[in-house]
């Protein structure tokens, strides 16, 4: 990422209809069976759109889950389809603000549900336990501390929410009903390996992945594919092993930074979003930097990091 990263607006894209303009992509269509899938700066937190940009996000966003795109088809295949982007887009400059930010995919039939993965307890896993001493109806120890590791990977999946509502924590029971049981299986499955592959490859460059969380969706035959990101700062946590401590919510690489910010405010969590000081968007983005370099960068030296998790 340097100063000549370009920036992007939805309305650039006018060759192509818009199919949907998400929180943070936009899907554009190329014909009944692909889509081109536009990675923007916007930051959510808390299901709310900020008004403020991360300059360069959407290029991190999309740099990161291509690298774990690459080497986890062995695990689940993906929705990344064979076309180049040069074979789509007329306009050069329009395709060079697109190069990195961009990419074109399989239409898959989305499933209804956030895939979430979780290895240590954080988030809206940390305060369910508080109240009720689980997680998506998984019963977990009494006297655990915010940001621990957990004695074994959880799955927890939550509820995919429409625009400007929030997403819940569901149980596998729920999922199973709305999805079937055997498919409930697989994408339980697919997560759980995802995550423990990349938290290996993580762990050898500094990082902690706290939690995940993954889409699926299936193409014409019911095959399982994972979609949208993987792995990204938008969709993970991700810690530095350096500084991680339990009892406390650890410095991260990630927009928890954005959301420990937040959380100082008078603000209910509902739209509008409140605007970020230039400090903190600066050091979201160097976050987000750092994450990408890191885990696309060489090995680093062992620092004590935690030992594999039992599959939960």
């Amino acid at each position: 990422m340097n100063a000549n990263t370009k920036t992007y607006e939805t309305g650039q894209v006018t060759d192509l209809p818009l199919i949907h303009q998400g929180k943070v992509r936009d899907s554009f269509a190329i014909d009944d069976e692909h889509m081109l899938i536009v990675a923007s700066d916007r930051l959510s937190a808390f299901d709310v759109v900020l008004p403020d940009p991360v300059p360069g996000k959407g290029e991190i966003l999309t740099r990161i889950s291509n690298f774990w795109f690459d080497r986890t088809g062995h695990i689940v295949p993906n929705h990344l389809a064979p076309i180049a982007l040069d074979d789509i887009i007329r306009d050069s400059g329009l395709r060079e603000s697109l190069r990195h930010r961009a990419v074109i995919v399989r239409r898959l039939k989305p499933l209804p549900l956030e895939a979430i993965v979780r290895g240590y307890l954080i988030g809206s896993g940390w305060k369910d336990y508080r109240a009720e001493g689980s997680v998506s109806g998984i019963a977990l120890p009494p006297g655990l501390q915010q940001a621990e590791r957990l004695p074994e990977i959880i799955f927890t999946p939550s509820s995919k929410a429409a625009a400007g509502d929030h997403d819940e924590n569901i149980t596998v029971a729920e999922v199973e009903s709305a999805i079937g049981t055997d498919l409930t299986r697989r994408v339980r499955e697919a997560s759980i390996a995802l995550y423990r592959f990349a938290v290996a490859h993580a762990e050898r460059r500094g990082i902690i992945i706290a939690d995940t969380k993954f889409e699926f969706g299936l193409d014409h035959d019911g095959e399982l594919k994972v979609m949208d990101e993987v792995l990204t700062p938008d969709s993970s946590r991700f810690w530095p092993i350096e500084s991680y401590a339990p009892g406390c919510s650890p410095p991260s690489f990630d927009k928890q930074y954005v959301r420990d910010y937040l959380e100082t405010l008078d603000w209910d969590k509902k739209p509008p979003g409140p605007r970020l000081p230039p400090a903190v968007i600066e050091a979201t983005a160097d976050r987000y930097r750092e994450a990408l370099t890191r885990l696309t960068g060489p090995e680093r030296e062992p620092e004590n990091p935690p030992r594999q998790q039992e599959q939960g």
